[in-house]
């Protein structure tokens, strides 16, 4: 048969839809731009930092999906960078708001210390997800109000002293069964199974396993939609987690009607966890919290007293193992610590804790490189200007604390694992973000950095990681994490002692 060659006519259709195709997307964008701006008029319009509203309707979250999705969650914002410029504002169209992107040090710290021009901006799906009267969404007077009832009971010196005698006994237990079993194990979903008991024990001591097992996994089907789009359909995260809350308020509610009931003579004993302080406390005027503020406060708390510890831990794991000379460091300061504990002291102390000054850098260095939570949301209460560009009053602002962190004017040499950077006088504010910034600060901080510690140092004495898969693809939503879990032996080298 004769070869069939295009005629003129076929390249010219071709070019033509093409052209066609490619007017038609600008002409979609511009409008989506168009109708996003339209009613700020246009000298304020005029200010507003550059980029682009992407589509009608999705907005950007495509492109920001596929990049934290294809395993580059960087080249969402490099994009812009690209385009605009290193100016660290950016409009976009994200979770169905218009956004102003903020990705630098400085333009973080003027709007997290701007708590009269900013309040809690999360997307109506993450506020649904872990309630609207927890901390993501309370207004700026009752956020103090209740920060001042619960802050003492979980960052307080004598909070943390009375707290790490269970957590130094749960780690040396876990992972003597680990050991102990002989076999491979999901490093990560282990360590997120005991970081969840040592909160628990906390919040909620006298939970039975019950009540364990089934707030862990709705927990764990609530952390899938964080991040994930607000569509309530079967199959879609979103759909299991919105499940997933309804149960953990129902069992929730279940314990705090027992507690209520049982309450008389409760505070006449030393078993006194956090739902009794919860109950019983009253702020200067004399209101209680309600049921409802109550069973909020505990989704907030036992989510993020669980999840970032265990991925942190985890991670700080694997990247000592990975460089040699961080781990023999870090190893030969926890066994410092060990030679300087009195013979008839029984565990670790809140001052031996104190004395972990490498392994603390370790620590924050690993919150710096894996960036758990690489943004955070707030809204403009009224017109604010940022580096000389409008956040419009109502816009949603998107911190990019992953961006701050890997920032090479920042960090130099980002990307490599150097805990020593640490060394010297702190970083100036603005430039690390993994607990937030002023006012609204991740109230358990110290508690998280108190778990994280007390693992790395049994582990340090005494164990080693083998991973199965040390190449393993990570992936980065809702937190990232290997694909496998981080499937491992782990194994008993020295008694530690």
């Amino acid at each position: 048969m004769g070869e069939v060659v295009a005629g003129p006519w076929t390249w010219w259709t071709v070019a033509i839809t093409a052209l066609a195709a490619a007017v038609l997307h600008a002409v979609i964008r511009k409008g989506q731009g168009w109708a996003c701006t339209a009613l700020l008029g246009a000298s304020r319009r005029a200010k507003l930092p550059p980029g682009d509203m992407g589509w009608p309707l999705v907005g950007n979250m495509w492109a920001f999906l596929w990049a934290f999705k294809s395993g580059k969650p960087d080249d969402f914002i490099a994009s812009y960078h690209r385009r605009f410029g290193r100016i660290g504002l950016y409009r976009a169209f994200m979770f169905s708001s218009p956004t102003i992107m903020v990705t630098t040090p400085e333009a973080c710290k003027k709007v997290l210390m701007d708590d009269g021009g900013f309040v809690p901006g999360w997307p109506k799906s993450a506020v649904t997800l872990i309630g609207n009267k927890s901390f993501l969404c309370m207004t700026e007077e009752e956020h103090r109000r209740v920060r001042k009832l619960t802050a003492a009971p979980i960052n307080g010196l004598d909070a943390l002293t009375s707290y790490l005698g269970f957590i130094d006994q749960t780690v040396v237990s876990t992972l003597a069964r680990w050991s102990e079993a002989g076999k491979e194990i999901e490093f990560l979903t282990e360590l997120r199974r005991m970081t969840f008991e040592i909160i628990v024990k906390i919040f909620m001591s006298g939970a039975d396993e019950r009540t364990m097992k089934t707030l862990e996994g709705s927990y764990t089907d609530l952390n899938l939609a964080i991040r994930a789009m607000a569509i309530d359909l079967p199959g879609f995260a979103y759909h299991r987690a919105l499940k997933a809350r309804k149960k953990l308020v129902s069992v929730l509610q279940g314990v705090l009607d027992e507690r209520r009931a049982a309450s008389a003579g409760r505070f006449a004993g030393t078993n006194v966890d956090m739902m009794d302080r919860l109950i019983e406390v009253k702020d200067e005027y004399g209101r209680m919290l309600e049921d409802d503020d109550i069973i909020d406060i505990l989704i907030m708390y036992l989510n993020a007293g669980h999840e970032s510890s265990g991925h942190i831990t985890m991670w700080a794991t694997v990247l000592m193992q990975e460089n040699p000379e961080v781990l023999a460091r870090a190893k030969a300061e926890q066994e410092e610590i060990m030679r300087s504990i009195p013979p008839t002291q029984k565990g670790l102390t809140v001052k031996d804790f104190r004395k972990m000054e490498y392994l603390s850098q370790v620590i924050d260095e690993t919150l710096r490189i894996i960036n758990v939570s690489f943004l955070a949301f707030r809204q403009a209460t009224r017109d604010v200007d940022v580096n000389g560009y409008l956040i419009p009053k109502g816009w949603t602002v998107q911190l990019w604390y992953r961006s701050v962190h890997i920032d090479p004017q920042v960090y130099p040499d980002p990307q490599k694992f150097n805990p020593s950077r640490w060394e010297g006088p702190p970083p100036r504010a603005g430039t690390f973000l993994p607990f937030g910034l002023g006012t609204r600060l991740c109230p358990g901080n110290d508690l998280a950095k108190l778990e994280i510690s007390v693992f790395l140092h049994h582990f340090l004495l005494g164990y080693k990681l083998t991973r199965t898969n040390p190449k393993c693809r990570t992936i980065y939503l809702p937190h990232p994490k290997p694909v496998d879990n981080c499937l491992a032996k782990i194994t008993k080298v020295s008694d530690g002692y």
